[in-house]
């Protein structure tokens, strides 16, 4: 079994390598899926989030206002509060499904995909959490993917996937700016991941690393096949 975290930066390709790694026979989940059920009526982080942020955050039919909430979080300076409610339940979530992928094969290598690994590390360090559950990385995950990029390419993918073509885009280049502006800069991750996938923008160039990773992985996993707890 291995446990693997696939990270990077806000439009790094991050989504894009998870496809090629689930095609090779990895199991992927995502974080930011994960994080929006949790986020759903009638969950715990919702109920959270509401009674963080206020009736504002909420749609006439109940359901959280995702952009207003993304507003208040990373404009109005609250993006820490927000994620000291998803992150747990997430990080808790994971471990569930990483539980349940080993039971079916103590082999597998099974890849969370999430663009926060080392910040979520950061923040709950920073917030006085030294030894919470979720600060302890490397109790959560065996081995660290990170996909790296030019921060200018991450915008304008970031840009390119939220914004119609010929539409006014600066409004979505800056929210990109914004977001990265939270994040670890791929100089400061990048001696802390075990490998290192570089997103150029040429596919068959990108596939040709993560091929080249797939067995790598696969070994270590093949040497680890004891069943053990996750927590």
């Amino acid at each position: 079994m291995l446990r693997v975290g696939l990270t990077g930066g806000l439009g790094s390709g991050k989504s894009t390598v998870a496809h090629m790694l689930h095609e090779l026979g990895a199991e992927v989940i995502e974080s930011d899926e994960l994080g929006r059920a949790l986020m759903e009526p009638g969950q715990e982080a919702f109920t959270a989030i509401v009674r963080a942020f206020g009736q504002e955050v909420l749609m006439p039919d109940g359901r959280l206002n995702r952009a207003r909430l993304a507003e208040m979080a990373f404009k109005g300076g609250r993006v820490k509060e927000l994620n000291a409610i998803i992150h747990p339940a997430v990080i808790e979530a994971q471990r569930r499904w990483m539980e349940q992928v080993f039971a079916r094969d103590p082999a597998a290598v099974a890849v969370v995909v999430s663009a926060l690994i080392f910040e979520v590390e950061r923040d709950a360090r920073e917030s006085g959490e030294a030894n919470g559950v979720f600060t302890e990385l490397r109790k959560r995950i065996d081995r660290v993917v990170l996909v790296i990029a030019p921060d200018d390419a991450k915008i304008a993918r970031y840009v390119d996937r939220t914004i119609p073509a010929g539409t006014n885009r600066d409004n979505a280049e800056a929210d990109a700016r914004s977001r990265l502006a939270h994040q670890i800069p791929d100089s400061e991750k990048a001696p802390r991941a075990d490998y290192l996938l570089e997103n150029t923008g040429d596919i068959d160039a990108l596939r040709t690393q993560v091929r080249e990773l797939w067995p790598r992985l696969k070994q270590e996993s093949n040497l680890n096949v004891n069943p053990r707890s996750l927590k």
